[in-house]
């Protein structure tokens, strides 16, 4: 039975798995979330939005006879990647994350950690700043609970509803962003403070470097801890994992 792959994307390593995947002639399909309005173009067939927690996904998995699930979403996205693993185990379904390993402060850099959202909102309780707030479209409605502030918002859609901020200036732009832009972007907005998610990976580094070169603090929101799992953090170690694994199961 040749490989029948779903993958979880939303990320620029998801996009460039299933580059890797079409061009080796691999049958499958990505699962995006639906939060974007314009979705970057995928080399496999999409399917959009939930599956209905860890017992739908459990039947998409079934029903649509998957034989491999890679969990190319973000890493913060810690609800869907403990679906896929409470999906996968109950069914004896191979999984394997392909992750970013996360950003370490280096010299020069300025960070505070916070361990999540809460905390980076409790932070920002403060004197007021111009802030560059790069968390997400979901989570910017708790930070309204700061209204002094200036904030800088970069989406990737741009807002159908006000946003509840009364000094708020948003840029509609998607990644991968580059050093020079972000340090330009930071210099024209007089940006006081960059609240980020350790994401890692290169695409959403660019305001981590340019605040490095800057001198200008950064609130760095920690990773939700995610369940044990096999991880990847390369598209060539997951190819590599897909054969290792296909041989395995006689498949």
């Amino acid at each position: 039975m040749r490989p029948n792959l779903l993958i979880l994307g939303g990320t620029t390593e998801g996009r460039s798995l299933c580059h890797a995947v079409a061009g080796a002639g691999l049958s499958g399909i990505v699962s995006l979330a639906g939060r974007v309005e314009r979705p970057a173009s995928q080399a496999l067939p999409m399917r959009m939005g939930g599956f209905g927690g860890a017992e739908g996904l459990e039947r998409y998995l079934r029903d649509n006879g998957i034989t491999h699930v890679i969990d190319a979403t973000h890493p913060f996205a810690v609800q869907m990647s403990c679906n896929a693993i409470a999906a996968c185990e109950r069914i004896g379904v191979p999984l394997i994350a392909l992750t970013r390993a996360p950003w370490s402060a280096e010299p020069g850099d300025r960070w505070t950690h916070v361990p999540d959202i809460a905390g980076a909102v409790a932070a920002l309780d403060c004197s007021p700043k111009h802030v560059m707030l790069a968390v997400g479209r979901m989570h910017l409605h708790d930070f309204t609970a700061n209204p002094q502030h200036a904030y800088l918002l970069r989406l990737v859609d741009p807002p159908k509803v006000p946003l509840g901020f009364p000094d708020a200036q948003v840029i509609v732009d998607r990644g991968p962003f580059t050093l020079e832009g972000d340090r330009a972007l930071m210099v024209e907005h007089r940006i006081d403070l960059v609240v980020s998610k350790n994401a890692g990976g290169t695409g959403a580094q660019a305001k981590i470097l340019a605040a490095r070169e800057l001198g200008l603090p950064v609130l760095m929101i920690d990773r939700p801890t995610i369940p044990e799992r096999a991880e990847a953090h390369s598209v060539a170690n997951v190819m590599r994992w897909l054969g290792h694994v296909s041989t395995d199961l006689g498949v």
